[in-house]
């Protein structure tokens, strides 16, 4: 059975896509302080496993720009306007790296730029993992009929640290220790299931 049928991520063909985690959205979106410390962790293996990651930023002119907790200075950063991050730079971007069949997608807001670009993702053929812990939006409604839109479009719904260690596959690896320090702690709760005790981050 094909990987993009089952949903099984592996290093050699993944992307890391962030996805407008910007300082302007920071006292509007839920759990936004929350979200951003996972995504940190999301980059943090990327760079571990040395996996392409791929940034936008919405309108930063007017939105400002990523904030200085995920530090994507050695990244490529993309402005856009439209709310899909399938720009044409992005586009032209993933053309470089004809490897990269999957794509794991995080940041906000989920029923807007994430949900628009899974579905161009899906669209042009690619796997796509979706971070729940890592994705947000500024209504907790849109934000859960927004996983439920992705996933009824194809896309796999999964969390920070069961993407991690399946990318990692084997505690043999010898990137598993850099890796298992991202998940040691578990992660913050960003308010995916109620009753839960909000998380300090």
């Amino acid at each position: 059975m094909a990987s993009r049928q089952i949903g099984k991520v592996a290093l050699k063909n993944s992307a890391l896509f962030i996805c407008d985690l910007q300082e302007k959205f920071s006292n509007t979106v839920k759990y936004f302080p929350q979200i951003t410390a996972v995504a940190g962790r999301l980059l943090a293996a990327a760079e571990a496993l040395h996996m392409p990651v791929i940034v936008t930023e919405q309108y930063p002119k007017g939105l400002g720009h990523t904030v200085p907790l995920l530090n994507v200075i050695h990244h490529k950063v993309f402005p856009k306007t439209a709310f899909s991050m399938l720009v044409p730079d992005v586009q032209e971007e993933l053309e470089k790296h004809k490897d990269i069949k999957s794509v794991v997608l995080c940041g906000i807001e989920t029923h807007v730029c994430i949900q628009q670009t899974v579905l161009d993702l899906l669209e042009n053929d690619y796997d796509v993992h979706v971070v729940v812990d890592a994705c947000s939006s500024r209504s907790q409604v849109d934000r859960m009929y927004g996983f439920q839109r992705i996933q009824q479009a194809g896309a796999h719904l999964t969390t920070c640290e069961s993407i991690i260690l399946g990318l990692v596959q084997d505690s043999s690896n010898p990137r598993f220790k850099s890796i298992k320090k991202l998940i040691y702690d578990v992660a913050p709760d960003s308010g995916l299931v109620p009753g839960v005790a909000e998380s300090t981050v």
